[in-house]
């Protein structure tokens, strides 16, 4: 059982808009965040989560397993994307940290991501299908980027009273 009481965090959370650290060493303490992650995505329904997203500022995120869409559970530490590469394909991306909201983000269609596993094992995958997008995802969190950085401006205009309803909501 873990000792922190841990949930996702939401918007404006400042949390969400720092540059998460590497991970020296797969420590109990990462173990145990990875578990609640992985309960804590499953409770909402998600295809991913990131570190910085429960609190822990640490490079590392993890993905639901989806055989529709390609994607296995599995763990991302100190990741790397390389080869971002393909059109721009805009997709409608939600956020479990953006509550309601949703919008165009227009990402690479290719990405090679290379990271360590919970064994500390290395690991390179290549995507072209919606993993890409998944991992692109999750990495923004790990820079502190959020898809309303990203949104086309549309979408962010259709966006502005959810998101001043969470800035308000959080007494800001």
């Amino acid at each position: 059982m873990s000792k922190l009481k841990r949930s996702i965090l939401v918007y404006p959370e400042p949390a969400l808009r720092r540059k998460a650290k590497a991970i020296s060493k797969v420590t109990p303490s990462i173990r145990e965040l990875v578990s609640d992650m992985f309960r804590l995505m499953r409770e909402a329904a998600g295809a991913g989560l990131a570190a910085p997203q429960v609190g822990e500022l640490l490079r590392l995120f993890i993905t639901e397993e989806r055989p529709d869409d390609g994607i296995p559970e599995r763990v991302f530490i100190n990741p790397i994307l390389s080869k971002l590469d393909g059109d721009l394909i805009p997709y409608d991306e939600g956020c479990l940290s953006l509550p309601d909201i949703r919008g165009m983000i227009r990402r690479p269609t290719f990405v090679a991501i290379d990271a360590m596993d919970l064994e500390g094992n290395n690991f390179h995958l290549e995507s072209d299908a919606f993993p890409a997008r998944v991992w692109q995802h999750e990495f923004d969190h790990l820079e502190g980027m959020l898809i309303i950085d990203r949104m086309t401006p549309i979408d962010r205009l259709r966006n502005r009273k959810a998101v001043k309803n969470l800035e308000r909501e959080a007494g800001h």
